[in-house]
C-alpha cells in the first residue's frame, strides 16, 4: 500500500512539475542574489555562504509545504485515501514523495551554488562541497518531516501557509543552526563531526515521531 500511495504521488506530481520547479527557482536565485547585493570578493562570500545557502534551503522547503495535501483535500480524495491506507502511510508516503521532489533537488544543485559562493572552485576538488551537500543530505528530510506535521495540524484552516510558518519555524532553528555550523567548521578547518551527528540525531528523532504525529493530526483535520 505504501509502495502505491508513493507511486501515486511522484505521478500527480510529474503533472504538476510547476510546483516541483518553484521552490528549486526560489532556492537559486536567492543565493545567487548574494554575489550581487553585497561583494563578489571570495573571502566576504565565503564567510556569509553557509548562512545563506542554508536559509534559502530552509525558505524553500517552507515554500513547498502547500503541496502537502492541497490537491487531495479540495478534490475530497485525502479522506478516502485516509480510510483506505490509515493516516500514517498517508503521511509517511506524503513525506518521502515531497523531499524526493524538493529536498533532494536542493541537494543536487547544492555544489553549484557552493561555486558561485566561493566554497570551492568545482565539483570534486574540495571537501567543503561534501560537507555541504551531507549536512543539506541530513537536514532537509527533517525540514520535511517536521514540516508534515505543521501542515497537518493547519490544513482545515483559512491562510494555513502563514499558520504553518508560524508552528514550523521555532523547529527549523536548531536545524539550521548546526546546518551552517557544519560547513562553517569546515571553512575554518575545525571538526564538524559533531555538528553532523547532532542533525543525524535530528532526522532520527523526526523520522519516529513525525509520521505517526502528522497522521494523527491530518486525521483530526479532515473529520
Amino acid at each position: 500500500m505504501f509502495r502505491a500511495l508513493l507511486k501515486k504521488e511522484l505521478m500527480v506530481a510529474r503533472r504538476n512539475w510547476i510546483g516541483i520547479v518553484i521552490p528549486l527557482f526560489f532556492f537559486v536565485m536567492v543565493v545567487s542574489l548574494f554575489p550581487f547585493g553585497v561583494s563578489p570578493e571570495a573571502p566576504t562570500l565565503q564567510k556569509i555562504a553557509p548562512g545563506i545557502i542554508w536559509v534559502a534551503a530552509l525558505l524553500a522547503t517552507l515554500l513547498s509545504l502547500e503541496q502537502f495535501y492541497r490537491s487531495d483535500y479540495q478534490d475530497g480524495s485525502l479522506e478516502q485515501t485516509l480510510l483506505i491506507a490509515g493516516p500514517t502511510q498517508v503521511a509517511s508516503a506524503k513525506i518521502l514523495a515531497h523531499w524526493l521532489l524538493t529536498g533532494l533537488p536542493l541537494v543536487i544543485v547544492s555544489p553549484l551554488l557552493g561555486i558561485l559562493m566561493q566554497i570551492n572552485h568545482g565539483f570534486i576538488d574540495s571537501n567543503h562541497t561534501w560537507v555541504l551537500m551531507l549536512s543539506l543530505l541530513l537536514g532537509t528530510p527533517t525540514l520535511c518531516l517536521i514540516g508534515a506535521v505543521g501542515m497537518s495540524l493547519a490544513l482545515a484552516a483559512n491562510r494555513n501557509g502563514m499558520l504553518v510558518a508560524v508552528l514550523v519555524l521555532p523547529l527549523y532553528v536548531p536545524i539550521l543552526i548546526f546546518g551552517t555550523s557544519t560547513v562553517t567548521a569546515s571553512l575554518e578547518n575545525f571538526s564538524y563531526n559533531g555538528q553532523l551527528a547532532i542533525l543525524a540525531a535530528l532526522l532520527m528523532i523526526a523520522l519516529v515521531m513525525s509520521p505517526f504525529a502528522a497522521g494523527r493530526a491530518l486525521k483530526i483535520s479532515v473529520s
